[in-house]
């Protein structure tokens, strides 16, 4: 047996492990960085330029009667039921108040709606609530139509 074995320094890793990891360091951050660049909302101005190109509202109220009228048409053919019909017709009202004054309507009761200026689109989807919720007799979708478009024809 050897009496001094000698002392041995500690034996140095190759480089490319440190580069390894660097590399994998920089992809983890760079998901990150895609991740949360991917998720966030859009600028502000990118929006608004959007919306005010939406708003010229003799076209807003000619698409909205025209998608309306589909919506009857559809229920008079019988490939959409009544009640779906009239729901189609209260989002159709809710997304034209949306688009015309930027209020976003469609998540707003007709209570909510009552309290904020807009009283003509709160009567229009009162009055559908029964067609919508209601577990009684549906009125004709052709009335409700009727209703809405008018709400839409009005609007100022």
């Amino acid at each position: 047996m050897q009496a001094d074995p000698g002392l041995y320094g500690p034996l140095q890793y190759n480089p490319a492990w440190m580069w390894c990891g660097a590399a994998v360091l920089a992809l983890v951050a760079g998901w990150y960085v895609f991740v949360i660049a991917g998720t966030r909302p859009a600028p502000r101005s990118t929006r608004t330029a959007a919306r005010t190109a939406l708003t010229e509202l003799p076209a807003l109220k000619a698409a909205y009667l025209q998608r309306i009228r589909d919506v009857e048409r559809e229920a008079a053919a019988g490939t959409v039921d009544a009640r779906a019909a009239h729901q189609e017709i209260s989002l159709l009202v809710r997304g034209f108040v949306r688009d015309a004054t930027g209020v976003d309507a469609t998540r707003m009761t007709h209570q909510d709606l009552a309290r904020h200026p807009l009283p003509a689109a709160a009567q229009v989807i009162e009055s559908l609530y029964p067609a919508e919720f209601g577990p009684g007799p549906l009125p004709a979708v052709t009335v409700s139509a009727a209703r809405a478009s008018e709400a839409v024809r009005a609007w100022n």
